[in-house]
């Protein structure tokens, strides 16, 4: 029905717009005012209205075709739309019967969820039900044997108190035995008193003089078998930890000296070394600080200082002024600068080399060159940086076997000697110096302690300054470690023989095994058991504190008693 209406209006206003344009022509040839006759005017008048009328029967004839296609248009688009609405409806019924069908299903579940949960709600109140009978029984049960308990304890109340009244009559006939006890117990002092001509208090003391002798007796027998089975088994350990150690550590076994052999090409090179009238060897000497010796040894002179350092920087010196050939003051000058350079560069890396070694990486750079130093400096002949690595991964295994903390413990097993590499610019014993430049440069508070106590300078706090003391001793008494001369040795046996011999009671002392051990023979008269292991104590303290040794030295004090008679 829309498009018809719309249909309709087209036409209309179609008609409308004809209309419209007739009557504007005509009034368009009123105004022009044409001066024709008025039968011409006539004719084209007539002529102009047949062709209106012509037009206009064409346009009625299109509207009504217009009106025809529009109307049949219009009933298929009713047909469409009522066979959408049948569709619709018929699937509006559909819908109705699903839900119908859902609100059924939807039902019986909730009857059927209902009785299921009115099914378990039975079963639960029934155990409830079976749960509140037990109990009921178990608290009857109880209440009973409680009960026949209340019983049970009357009666054991009854007995007590009978049994408290048969001690209370034994109580009073022990007081009565006491007392008799008593009487006889002066009488018998009285009669003790007149036969030994003696008083209780005097009697009394003696007695308390003998058991306290006794009993001092027993306590240093007592003692000294605890410090013995300690002794033996803290040896045992130490000895497992510390040999397992040693063990593990592949060291060289490599000593030095404060000489260095420089080799010539030829004997000739000599000559050129000392210059005219010695005006080279002079300025070697003075610009190096270094003794250069030339003697009869073939193609080789030698190089004598006490720091490893600068005679390390010698010889470098001197194997560049021997292979370039220019030997001349300047020249000695400008390769000794040279040299220096290098020296320092190779300590340097020698100082990484050890910290990569045993695991360090955030070591200061100040400390680092101050590490480097160590390479050219030895201790009774011992590299000190060698002894330091040894000393840290010792440190670190020992830490490893004792549960504590290994990085801590190498740390400051490889930083204890470092003040040796800083004791001719600074004051003071090589730990305090250490520990300070160590603290200098943001070291933990705990490796500044092993540093500073590794030589008691500081009393030790901590168990890994203990441990870096004991890796110290170890990696410096180690066979093949270090070495001292013998004029040093002959005066340690000496001043260890003398040690012992200032006791009382001593009559021969033998310092045996290198120094190792000291042999006390005593009087056993004068000596006893017990004074024998307190004088071995005290012999082994005065050593401790008087001498300086790598390792240990064992005390051992003989006391023997012979008796000698002679058969006729």
């Amino acid at each position: 029905m829309t498009a018809m209406s719309v249909g309709l209006a087209l036409i209309g206003l179609l008609i409308a717009g004809l209309l419209a344009w007739i009557g504007l022509t005509l009034s368009r040839r009123k105004a022009v005012g044409i001066s024709t006759s008025q039968q011409e005017a006539s004719r084209l008048e007539t002529a102009q209205l047949e062709a209106a009328q012509l037009e206009a029967a064409q346009l009625t004839a299109g509207a009504k075709s217009a009106a025809e296609l529009v109307r049949r248009q219009a009933e298929e688009d009713a047909a469409v739309l009522r066979t959408r609405a049948e569709a619709a409806e018929q699937r509006a019924e559909e819908i109705r019967r699903a839900a119908e069908d859902r609100a059924s299903e939807v039902r019986r579940d909730a009857d059927q969820r209902a009785s299921d949960v009115r099914r378990e709600a039975e079963a639960e109140a029934q155990s409830i039900r079976d749960d509140l009978r037990e109990q009921r029984l178990e608290m009857e049960r109880r209440d009973h044997r409680l009960t026949e308990r209340e019983e049970r304890l009357d009666e054991q109340h009854r007995g007590i108190e009978e049994r408290h009244a048969e001690l209370t009559a034994q109580l009073a006939e022990l007081e009565q035995r006491k007392q008799e006890i008593k009487d006889l117990e002066d009488e018998r002092r009285r009669i003790l008193e007149g036969v030994a001509n003696l008083t209780t208090e005097q009697a009394k003391a003696e007695l308390v003089a003998a058991i306290e002798d006794e009993a001092k007796r027993h306590a240093h027998t007592i003692v000294r078998d605890i410090e013995r089975q300690a002794l033996d088994e803290g040896e045992t350990k130490a000895r497992k930890i510390i040999t397992g150690a040693v063990q593990r550590l592949a060291s060289e076994q490599t000593s030095e000296s404060v000489v260095s052999v420089v080799h010539l090409p030829s004997d000739d090179m000599k000559g050129r070394i000392i210059g005219r009238e010695g005006r080279n060897i002079r300025s070697f000497e003075q610009t190096t600080g270094v003794n250069l010796i030339i003697d009869d040894t073939p193609e080789a002179v030698l190089l004598s200082c006490f720091d490893p350092v600068r005679r390390e920087t010698a010889r470098l010196t001197l194997d560049s002024l021997v292979l370039d050939g220019r030997i001349h003051p300047s020249r000695i000058e400008e390769i000794y600068e040279r040299s220096k350079g290098e020296v320092a560069e190779l300590c340097e890396r020698a100082a990484e080399d050890a910290m990569a070694d045993v695991g360090i990486t955030d070591l200061h750079p100040e400390l680092v060159r101050t590490m480097g130093l160590l390479r050219y400096r030895t201790s009774y002949g011992q590299n000190v940086l060698k002894h330091l690595i040894e000393s840290a991964h010792i440190a670190g295994m020992m830490a490893a076997e004792l549960g504590l903390d290994p990085k801590l413990c190498k740390r400051g097993a490889f930083l204890h000697d470092i003040g040796k590499a800083l004791t001719h610019e600074s004051e003071g014993s090589h730990a305090i110096v250490g520990a300070d430049l160590a603290r200098k440069y943001g070291e933990n508070d705990d490796v500044v302690h092993c540093i500073e106590a590794h030589h008691n300078e500081v009393e030790v706090r901590t168990v890994e300054a203990v441990l870096t003391q004991a890796a110290d001793a170890v990696s410096g008494g180690r066979p093949g470690a270090r070495r001292e001369s013998l004029e040093a040795y002959v005066q340690r046996l000496e001043r260890l023989e003398e040690i012992a011999m200032h006791h009382e009671g001593v009559e021969k002392v033998f310092a045996m095994q290198a120094g190792r051990e000291i042999r006390v023979m005593v009087l056993p008269d004068a000596v006893d058991d017990i004074a024998a292991q307190v004088m071995a104590r005290d012999i082994a303290k005065q050593v401790e504190e008087e001498l300086t040794y790598p390792g240990q030295i064992r005390v051992t004090v003989v006391r023997e008693s012979r008796a000698t008679e002679v058969a006729k």
